[in-house]
């Protein structure tokens, strides 16, 4: 009686919107013998979520990407549950659970164990929203969107067929509502509903298209290519925050060049990423600065294969350092001095990226620290190696520096001083000093004798983005 009575109490919340719409649909029963998704590849914290949900009464699911991951044979990254229960009964559940977002409200249940704390996205059933007023702007985007509905009214509002599907661990059963687990078979990426009415909604759709094709290595089917060039402008009504998400997202997917060449195929290069243009300028002299990046896209790809984390500072640092470089050279052939001539072009290369997607402030910091440190590693004589070797971002601005000797920008002799240097004792590092010395035939004031200290990694913990 006791358990009956709480269920009957969570479940009330006259403050929330619901719809009254029918189910768009039944969906397809997929069986555990059919889609083959290994119990092993889920997260134990996502199917508690989903066990507590339906012990309270409720609808619960694993749903959309970590589905698609599931079906793949891919160990998802992040899981997202859906449900019927309002946000504000969900977070009534869990003791470590949060609202997050104004315009999408969704619940953030946190999880503590070995290593880093797992977060579970756990969102309502969204209603369709074609009569739903002020929720919808003039151009067709999603203003607000804490309209409730069917499980059914959820899928229609999923972007693609292969992120529109429901699995539940209980049953260990696919709820299908749009022939997704088809499309993977056919290895085809296609956007329910009219796509163009789809884009307006959420322009990000647009990027997500491509970096899901990316990843996934399926092909846009033609309805869904179709509108993305006409439509592209729409990203300028993007919010910066999350327009440099989503970018940040498929330059992390592990398929970056793989991503930036399917950004140039869709026509959305142009204009919202100003670092994109030169990357995919085929001229001739753009050569120089395309093998640059793709070293460094390519470098990020292996590590994010890998399981290994990536700076997002250090990557924005590589993407932006040709045109940096170009404004470098400009301000010192205008007889600026070396330093200031390269803090004006950090200032001017950053402020023109701006007028396209805003790099957040924390990774702009990086970057800068990065670049400054460039012209240091020139400098092998006095007491600057055993300065500059003790910095907080050494190793982060010595592995800039090596793909700058990959690419022949720097000389390669430099990059394998600085690696010899980093190796050696204290003694090996006096001999180093004096074959620098030599090399540069300059008489520099004798550095005193300091204790070796390692470099502090480039790179944050493992799993970590920044």
């Amino acid at each position: 009686m006791i358990t009956k009575f709480i269920k009957r109490i969570l479940r009330r919340d006259p403050m929330v919107k619901h719809t009254q719409a029918n189910n768009t649909g039944a969906p397809k029963r997929i069986p555990k013998k059919s889609h083959r998704i290994d119990p092993h590849l889920l997260s134990k914290n996502a199917v508690k979520v989903t066990h507590t949900l339906q012990q309270a009464g409720y609808e619960a699911f694993i749903v959309g990407g970590a589905v698609r991951d599931l079906a793949l044979g891919i160990s998802p990254k992040d899981f997202d549950v859906a449900t019927n229960a309002t946000p504000d009964q969900v977070q009534r559940l869990f003791r470590k659970a949060r609202l997050i977002g104004r315009r999408f409200q969704i619940v953030h249940v946190t999880f503590f164990g070995k290593g880093h704390p797992e977060i579970i996205e756990v969102s309502t059933f969204r209603a369709l929203l074609d009569n739903a007023g002020d929720h919808v702007a003039e151009s067709g985007r999603i203003l607000r969107d804490n309209v409730w509905g069917s499980q059914g009214e959820d899928a229609a509002r999923r972007d693609f067929t292969i992120n529109a599907m429901y699995y539940d661990p209980s049953s260990e059963t696919v709820l299908d509502y749009h022939g997704g687990m088809a499309d993977m078979q056919k290895k085809t990426l296609r956007m329910i509903g009219d796509p163009a009415k789809r884009y307006r909604e959420d322009p990000v759709r647009m990027l997500r298209a491509v970096r899901f094709a990316a990843k996934t290595g399926f092909e846009l089917d033609s309805a869904t290519r179709a509108p993305i060039a006409k439509l592209g402008k729409l990203l300028n009504d993007v919010p910066s925050a999350r327009l440099f998400d989503e970018i940040l997202k498929l330059l992390m997917s592990g398929y970056s060049w793989r991503a930036i060449q399917g950004l140039k195929e869709a026509g959305l290069h142009h204009g919202l990423l100003p670092l994109l243009d030169h990357i995919l300028d085929e001229g001739e002299d753009s050569k120089g600065a395309n093998d640059f990046v793709k070293l460094a896209l390519a470098n990020t790809d292996e590590r994010i294969q890998s399981g290994k984390s990536v700076s997002a500072g250090f990557l924005f640092a590589t993407l932006l350092w040709p045109d940096l470089l170009k404004n470098w050279k400009a301000n010192s052939s205008k007889g600026m001095a070396n330093i200031p001539a390269l803090h004006d072009a950090m200032d001017d290369t950053i402020a023109t990226q701006s007028s396209g997607m805003t790099i957040q402030r924390r990774f702009e910091s990086d970057m800068r620290e990065i670049w400054s440190m460039q012209p240091r590693f020139e400098r092998r004589v006095g007491r600057y190696p055993y300065r500059l070797i003790e910095s907080p971002r050494f190793r982060a601005g010595y592995d800039f520096m090596l793909l700058r000797c990959a690419t022949g920008e720097l000389n390669p002799a430099i990059g394998q001083w600085w690696t010899d240097f980093i190796a050696a004792d204290p003694a090996g590092q006096d001999e180093l000093m004096a074959s620098a010395k030599n090399e540069s035939g300059n008489s520099p004031t004798p550095a005193k004798r300091r204790r070796r200290r390692k470099p502090k990694s480039a790179l944050p913990p493992e799993g970590a983005a920044s």
